[in-house]
Parts: structure tokens; sequence; C-alpha cells
């Protein structure tokens, strides 16, 4: 196909910012968008030029006018939503992260695989140029030693949390929280790295809805470990690194990676005096909108007749699912998902 129809659900900013990016590649194709109601799928569709429009999710699934669909909903609803879209045998993109729990991704995988569509979560940053170089240069640092993650970003929304409002991006029930928000984007790229830890010890900070605030996290790999720090309830402006014997690759923002350098170890002299470690820059220039990449690697992956992706593979996304829910688990932070079959989670 020279382009792929895509539906998307869910109309928040993060679709807004997705839909700029995915306007860059030629192949894709905005033909149609789901709704809750009537008016604000109306909307939407003006501000898109969207032919068709649906409040219903299984009438857009059905419909012969859409090859694939983005899903950007609540957390609690990408596996049934995914799974019911993908039993019409169309191609899902789905928003971070990609389900409540592991047992949900693992269905969702395992429905890819039978109604043969491409399933891809969408995780930006893994699929931009800067992650790319990271990759490349990853020899550069010789034996590894250390991963350390950061992003904490006080949420626009805790202020009125802490005004007595219950609202989602803390509530439980919406599979949301810190580490779910939050915390992936600096669990991904190591998983990516170095696989599934071998141990995990997590602590943080639940707060009176039952979600998580903030957490920190060390991870135990042979030879070396890794660290994360995320919170929605304060800021830091920490970079990432990946720490090696012979020198350390520095991310400026995980998420967003803008900024990419290599600092090599200080050679000794004599006098136990270091010479200067002058950093190198590795930086490539985005020249697409940062949401242009992971749109396009899932139109690669459609049009190829792959089901995954390398870098945002099943296995990368089921193993951030385990993580974190090993981590909810130490934390006592737990989803009404947690205690459902996944075979309830599809209507069909």
């Amino acid at each position: 196909m020279d382009k792929v129809r895509f539906g998307v659900v869910g109309t928040n900013f993060i679709t807004d910012w997705v839909l700029a990016g995915a306007a860059q590649d030629s192949r894709f194709e905005l033909a149609a968008v789901c709704s809750r109601t009537e008016g604000r799928a109306e909307e939407f569709a003006r501000k898109y030029n969207i032919p068709h429009k649906f409040t219903s999710l299984e009438e857009m699934a059905a419909s012969p006018f859409v090859d694939a669909v983005y899903i950007a909903t609540p957390n609690f609803l990408h596996a049934s939503q995914s799974m019911l879209c993908m039993s019409y045998g169309k191609h899902v993109l789905c928003e971070k992260p990609l389900a409540s729990n592991a047992a949900e991704a693992k269905a969702m995988i395992e429905a890819s695989g039978r109604y043969n569509v491409t399933l891809m979560e969408a995780m930006k940053p893994t699929l931009t140029p800067n992650f790319k170089t990271v990759l490349d240069n990853f020899g550069k640092v010789g034996k590894v030693r250390r991963y350390f993650s950061s992003y904490c970003q006080y949420s626009s929304r805790y202020d009125r949390f802490k005004a007595g409002e219950y609202v989602n991006a803390f509530n439980p029930e919406y599979a949301n929280g810190a580490v779910m928000d939050i915390g992936v984007y600096t669990i991904y790229p190591m998983v990516v790295l170095f696989g599934m830890p071998d141990r995990i010890m997590a602590s943080g900070t639940v707060l009176s809805s039952g979600a998580d605030g903030q957490g920190s996290v060390l991870f135990r790999y042979l030879g070396m470990e890794a660290s994360v720090l995320y919170s929605k309830i304060a800021d830091s402006y920490l970079p990432t690194e990946i720490q090696g014997e012979d020198g350390t690759l520095v991310m400026d923002r995980i998420n967003r990676i803008g900024n990419v350098a290599f600092i090599p170890r200080r050679r000794q002299v004599t006098g136990g005096k270091g010479e200067p470690a002058h950093p190198v820059d590795l930086t490539l220039a985005a020249e697409m909108d940062e949401y242009y990449y992971e749109v396009s690697e899932f139109i690669d992956l459609v049009q190829s007749g792959r089901l995954e992706s390398l870098i945002n593979s099943h296995r990368n996304s089921l193993s951030v699912m385990q993580i974190t829910d090993e981590i909810r688990r130490q934390l006592g932070v737990t989803f009404p998902a947690d205690y459902y079959s996944c075979s309830q989670t599809v209507s069909r």
C-alpha cells in the first residue's frame, strides 16, 4: 500500500503532537477519528479534515476505510481497545505504556500474532536519531558499569489533586501514576540496551489516591547496576548517563533527547593529576518532528509485513511491563486490571 489509512482513538494534546509528526510522512493518511461523543468527533474531524467519524470503536475497527489505528486513550483502555482493533485485522500503534500490566501486554502480543497485524508501542525517544547515535557509539564507553536516568516533572494536575480533586492523572483505576506515565521513559531505554535486570529494588511515594507520585529504583545486572528516578510531584534537571570504564555517554533528557555527548575517561599522568576530559558532541540534528520517527517506523513495519519493531519490540515492551509490575508490587500500588483476566478485555 502506498498510503496507510489511520484511525485515531483519543483526541487529546498527545494526539495533536503525534499528528504533527505523522503529517511529515507522505505515506500517512488520516482517515477516521473515534471519540466518546459525536460533538467531539465532529470538532476533531473539522480540525484535521477527517472524512470518517465514529463514536463506536468497534464500528471504526470494522471500517473498510481504516488500515491502522493509533490509540491515545487512558492507560487502562489500551489492551481492550488494541485487541478489539487487531481482531478486525487493523494494525495498532498504541501509546505508552503499552498496557496496564504484563498479563495484558502478553495478551496484546499474542493477538498480534493471531491476527497477523503489526503492534508497536509508541515509545518515542528510542526511535529518534539521537538514540540511534547512542546505539552506534555504545562501544566507546568500554565495559559498562552503570546506567542512570532521571525524569521528574511536576504534573500540571498535581495542584488540583492537592486541592482535593480526584484527577485521572493520579487515579489508579485508570492505571495511572508516576512509574506508568513518567518512569517508563527511563526504563524502556535501559531494557533496549541491557535487557531484563537480575534484581529490582524499588522505593517511592504513594499518594492518598493509591497512585505513586514518585519513585527511585535500583536494578542489578551482571557486572553493572542501573538506577532511575522519576516523579510527577517534583522537578529535576539531571541527564541520563551510560557510564563505562573508558568513558561516559550523556543524554540531556531521556524523554526528548536533544543532545548526546561522549566524555572519555581522564587519562592518568604523573603526579596523580588527570588530563581534562573533552566532551565529544555526538548530537544528530533532527530533520523531522520528534514524533515523525515513531510513525515512520510503524508504517515501515506495516508496509513490509513485519509484526514488530526491532527496537520497540514486543519483547522489550513486555519486559518493561514486567518491571513496572514488580515496582508497583514493591510499592503496594494496584490497578483493577491486576484482578481480572485479559480475555475479559475484548468485547468481540
